[in-house]
């Protein structure tokens, strides 16, 4: 018969078993179960991708689904492909045309468990010896890289004008996307668009300023005139 220490009347402390626990040398959990999913990521940004959908209606009621990656250490967004019909066998083939010229090296790769992500999907990044992390179901939070460039792109360019066609929404995510990797600052990479090589430039009063308009004047970006 097992017996506990109530059962011979004793009662010990929570704060005793942690002190028997470091004196052993383990942490309590969860450390000594692993390092936390924030922790995981930043840990391994530099060789990890993001993936994730998200759908667009036109003025006509036809919905468009849109699928990118994002690169977790420069936020550099890459558009995989625009359908209205997003099966596995055109989610795999959207994998396969951005890893073509993938020269990025990649460790890890993050998707959400739609039924669009098969395992034939997972077989193209293992392809590469990276490994495919499947979210937690109904945790974005898991996801938040890509769950944030969804809210920027949608604040910043889907909210504000309306779509006609795949042409026109084609045309405004392929503008809009080289505005956020070549111009757009992010707070978390110190003010730096993902392609700039040098550190962000500040606006010095009095300098001249040009204004160049992007998705059709939804959109303006600032330069220093030459």
């Amino acid at each position: 018969m097992d017996l506990s220490p109530q059962d011979l009347g004793h009662r010990i402390a929570a704060s005793t078993v942690w002190k028997i626990l470091r004196d052993e040398g383990r942490d309590p959990t969860p450390k000594r179960t692993g390092p936390s999913w924030s922790e995981f990521i930043a840990s391994q940004a530099k060789a990890m991708i993001a993936t994730d959908f998200f759908t667009v209606d036109t003025v006509t009621l036809r919905r468009y689904w849109v699928v990118f990656f994002i690169e977790l250490e420069s936020r550099r967004v890459h558009l995989a492909g625009i359908t209205t019909n997003p099966d596995g066998p055109w989610t795999v083939q959207a994998a396969r045309n951005l890893l073509h010229d993938w020269t990025h090296r990649t460790r890890f790769a993050i998707r959400d468990r739609g039924d669009q992500y098969t395992r034939s999907f997972d077989a193209v990044f293992a392809a590469i010896g990276a490994d495919v992390i499947g979210a937690p179901p109904g945790a974005p939070r898991a996801n938040a890289f890509a769950e944030r460039w969804v809210r920027s792109v949608r604040h910043e360019l889907l909210d504000q004008t309306l779509i006609w066609n795949q042409r026109q929404l084609r045309r405004l995510l392929n503008e809009y996307t080289a505005h956020y990797n070549s111009h757009r600052p992010h707070q978390g990479i110190n003010q730096r668009a993902p392609d700039d090589t040098e550190p962000a430039e500040l606006i010095e009063l009095g300098r001249p300023v040009t204004r160049t308009p992007v998705c059709g004047g939804l959109i303006n970006q600032y330069h220093h005139a030459a």
